[in-house]
């Protein structure tokens, strides 16, 4: 990691500057404000953090991805357009950076992953493709079966999700990211996405009903 980074990885309180926005922050460091950068990945430190710990199901592997995130988003803070949501870009490079530490652990199976445009990895991902480009007409799992359930519980059982559900539930869910900006983070179309979360959130009510059967 660079020493620019790593002094701020280490250090304790970080002023926050709440009357600056996002790309206030970053206008300022661009132009040699120093205080400006640890405030703004203090702002998003945590709320990373925990997408990928939720992702990964690994403190170790959530710290790595968490730090390579700011990493790259420091190397190209340049080429960052301003009037972007810094927070959509953000995610983006942080659920990219886990995908390749699970294609590189060889913890993604053909189930768990599906690209844009098709499989990922070949032909056994088609399946699940073509279906999550389907428009769905029938109405939502009931999410209140979801909601009321232990927060340990649902934790272990997002874990047994493919992965491209458990990236769309968590991203709707815990981080309170509207559709049009989980297409934009996972570069799917918007059918796609709502697709991908009403089946998700069948999946994790069936997983819940199995649970509370045992």
């Amino acid at each position: 990691m660079p020493n620019e980074l790593k002094s701020i990885f280490c250090r304790g309180t970080v002023e926050d500057m709440p009357d600056s926005t996002d790309n206030d922050l970053i206008a300022k460091y661009l132009k040699g404000d120093e205080d400006a950068l640890p405030a703004l990945i203090n702002r998003h430190l945590k709320t990373i953090y925990n997408f990928c710990y939720r992702m990964l199901g690994n403190s170790q592997d959530a710290e790595d991805v968490t730090q390579e995130t700011f990493v790259k988003a420091w190397r190209h803070l340049k080429k960052y357009r301003h009037g972007e949501n810094f927070k959509t870009w953000l995610f983006a490079i942080s659920r990219n950076t886990a995908i390749d530490l699970l294609r590189k652990k060889k913890r993604l199976v053909f189930s768990d992953f599906s690209a844009k445009g098709g499989s990922a990895f070949g032909g056994e991902n088609e399946e699940w493709s073509f279906l999550d480009t389907l428009a769905d007409k029938e109405p939502l799992p009931d999410e209140s079966i979801i909601r009321a359930a232990d927060e340990q519980i649902l934790e272990n059982l997002l874990q047994q999700l493919p992965l491209h559900y458990r990236e769309v539930l968590l991203l709707y869910y815990h981080h309170d990211i509207t559709f049009d900006e989980i297409g934009i983070i996972l570069d799917k179309p918007l059918n796609t996405v709502k697709s991908q979360h009403r089946r998700g959130l069948a999946a994790l009510r069936d997983l819940l009903q199995d649970n509370e059967r045992k």
